[in-house]
């Protein structure tokens, strides 16, 4: 029996932003059609567990344009919307999302907030076309600067300087956007 990989999406006029969370896949297989069925597999865990899915996204994609980067921890995909616009949802027709697919808020933009294509740093990640894409899983390189805290500059000077005193906190209201 095969089990489902946590998977992040977020969206933009012209690309849709999918994230399989799986660690240490190997093996991956992405297969992305025109008409928008997005299916993967791979094998994962210390007991080599089979994870899969398949979905049919809401409109039909640009597969040429697209584009992947397999991670040691994560495979990111920019699929390419065959037609620019914002889609009502992500998945075709009536089908209701899986539980497995979550909203990727560090990715994710307003409708009307979107600025185009600077507003998202990839990081320099080097992407390879999705054509070809199985049995890539042998020499993925992962950076783990993802995962490492940045002090702010000065940062040690004023903790000298409060030595011996209380931390305090300031609070700051949530937004409600």
């Amino acid at each position: 029996m095969s089990r489902h990989p946590e998977v992040k999406w977020a969206e933009r006029a012209d690309k849709v932003f999918l994230t399989v969370l799986l660690p240490d896949a190997k093996n991956p297989k992405v297969n992305l059609e025109p008409d928008g069925a997005f299916t993967f597999s791979a094998i994962a865990g210390a007991e080599n567990h089979l994870y899969e899915f398949k979905i049919n996204l809401h409109d039909k994609v640009n597969v040429e344009e697209s584009k992947i980067n397999m991670g040691v921890r994560s495979i990111f995909c920019i699929i390419e919307k065959a037609e620019q616009g914002w889609w009502k949802k992500l998945l075709k027709g009536d089908e209701k999302t899986p539980h497995y697919v979550k909203v990727d808020w560090d990715k994710w933009v307003d409708e009307d907030d979107d600025s185009g294509p600077a507003d998202l740093d990839l990081g320099g990640m080097d992407f390879s076309k999705f054509a070809g894409m199985e049995g890539m899983g042998d020499d993925l390189e992962d950076s783990d600067d993802e995962d490492q805290e940045v002090e702010k500059p000065g940062a040690q000077q004023e903790e000298e300087k409060k030595e011996g005193e209380a931390p305090t906190e300031k609070a700051e209201p949530a937004s409600s956007t």
